[in-house]
């Protein structure tokens, strides 16, 4: 499968939109997740990386600031972005998601020194996340739920240069 990623930009929030879904394992998006996506792209705490395999969306992966009164799952504090990531069924286990959260991970470090994420206690992406080097809180623990937490190592950014276009890596 042919893969190419590319930066979520504000021109893109769509894209986040139609991801969380898959994100979030839901059937539909509703109107109260709005605060993943909404005005995604225009604060310059905003990451993201999204990827495309055959010229069709395969995935996204993104990060945002938010304050404690936003009520998100996975907020730790108001200098730890929240990550959201999601896989198109038909993507999954071919390496994409480690692939995209590469990049993501890289770009973060930048701007951040830690991000987390929330995941469901028992599922799957718990092994994936502990692969990446997230840590589970354990005082964030709840009977469903558990938020992980990644530092971040500053250094070098490395981006793709297989098919490298700079435009598509700037807003």
């Amino acid at each position: 499968m042919n893969t190419t990623l590319f930066f979520l930009r504000s021109s893109e929030q769509k894209i986040a939109y139609n991801m969380l879904p898959y994100a979030l394992t839901l059937d539909a998006n509703p109107p109260i997740l709005n605060v993943y996506t909404n005005d995604y792209g225009f604060m310059s705490s905003d990451v993201g990386i999204y990827s495309q395999s055959n010229n069709v969306v395969s995935a996204a992966a993104w990060i945002r600031l938010y304050k404690q009164s936003d009520s998100v799952s996975g907020y730790v504090n108001d200098v730890t972005p929240v990550l959201i990531i999601g896989v198109m069924p038909d993507g999954r286990g071919l390496g994409i998601g480690s692939l995209i959260m590469d990049q993501l991970l890289q770009e973060a470090a930048v701007i951040y020194e830690q991000i987390s994420v929330c995941v469901q206690f028992n599922s799957r992406a718990v092994k994936f996340y502990e692969r990446l080097g997230f840590l589970p809180l354990i005082d964030a623990e709840e009977k469903d739920i558990l938020i992980m937490v990644k530092k971040l190592e500053k250094k070098a950014i490395t981006r793709p240069t297989d098919g490298y276009d700079p435009r598509r890596w700037m807003d």
